[in-house]
C-alpha cells in the first residue's frame, strides 16, 4: 500500500497530537493507540505511522513522569530468567560452573563483559543491560 500524506494529514487533524503533558491527555492518546491497535493487519500505512508517533508521545511522557529505576546486572538476569522460564542449570554454559553461575546470581559476583556480551546473544537483548 502506498503512503497517502492527505489521508495521514487528516488523521492528524482528527487525532491532534502533541507533547503529553496531562493524565487526561495521556489516557485520550491512550484510547487513540488502542484503538489503532485494535485493526490488527487492517491498519493503514497513514494509521501505522500514526501509532508509532503517538507511542513515541506515551514513552516520552512516561519516561518523564514515571522513571523505571535502573536495575543492577543481576538482577536483571533473574528477571529475564524468570520471564523465560530458566532455571541457573540453564545457563552454567555462559558462566563455565553452577557456582560461579550462583555467585553472579546472588549478587556476590559481577557479570565480566565477556559473560556480558554471551548473556546478551543468549536472550537477544542489548549487552548494555549486563555492564
Amino acid at each position: 500500500m502506498m503512503f497517502d500524506s492527505k489521508k495521514y494529514g487528516s488523521l492528524l487533524v482528527t487525532t491532534l497530537p502533541q507533547v503529553i503533558e496531562t493524565e487526561k491527555e495521556l489516557a485520550r492518546v491512550e484510547k487513540i493507540i488502542g484503538n489503532l491497535l485494535r485493526k490488527g493487519d487492517k491498519i493503514s500505512p497513514e494509521e501505522d505511522k500514526l501509532l508509532d508517533w503517538l507511542s513515541n508521545l506515551v514513552e516520552e511522557y512516561e519516561d518523564k513522569h514515571y522513571p523505571f529505576p535502573e536495575s543492577a546486572p543481576n538482577e536483571i538476569l533473574k528477571f529475564l530468567m524468570e520471564q523465560n522460564d530458566y532455571k541457573q542449570k540453564d545457563i552454567v554454559h555462559i558462566f563455565g560452573s553452577s557456582g560461579i553461575t550462583s555467585e553472579v546470581g546472588n549478587g556476590k559476583r559481577a557479570i565480566s563483559k565477556a559473560q556480558a556480551k554471551k548473556l546478551a546473544g543468549f536472550f537477544k537483548i542489548s549487552v548494555e543491560l549486563f555492564i
